[in-house]
């Protein structure tokens, strides 16, 4: 698949552009419901992280490593998903989430129907959190 206007994450950068390297950015995902949802983009147009090279591979699960761990410290979620699915936008990104047990989908995957009501108070205190969170990842990501 060659790049173009049929890829969104050609086009733009996906959401809020938290950081942007040579290879990849990391976004801030407008995910209703869950305000800690991150993704790395590939910024080059592959389908598959097999295409990548044994050294981007690396380079792009060391930024996945990274984002995961400054969720963990800034915001001390119940687990974070991490997933490349591609289905629906076949341009590699990785998406790295903080889940939390009173979050609305908590314990099915955030594409599945939701368990219960949003917690918006819970969603909100969160995004309050997210500045130092990025902070610290436009600090450490190179």
């Amino acid at each position: 698949m060659t790049a173009g206007s049929d890829c969104p994450l050609c086009e733009a950068d996906g959401g809020q552009l938290i950081w942007r390297g040579d290879r990849l950015r990391v976004i801030r995902a407008d995910e209703a419901g869950f305000p800690a949802f991150y993704r790395v983009v590939w910024n080059a147009h592959v389908a598959e992280f097999s295409d990548l090279s044994a050294a981007d591979r690396a380079h792009c699960m060391d930024v996945v490593v990274q984002v995961e761990q400054a969720l963990r410290h800034h915001l001390q979620p119940t687990k974070i998903n991490l997933a490349t699915l591609g289905n629906m936008v076949a341009h590699l990104h990785w998406h790295v989430i903080a889940r939390f047990d009173g979050d609305s989908h908590f314990p099915s995957p955030v594409w599945a129907p939701a368990q219960r009501p949003r917690d918006t108070a819970q969603e909100d205190a969160l995004r309050a959190r997210l500045p130092a969170l990025e902070a610290q990842l436009r600090a450490t990501l190179v």
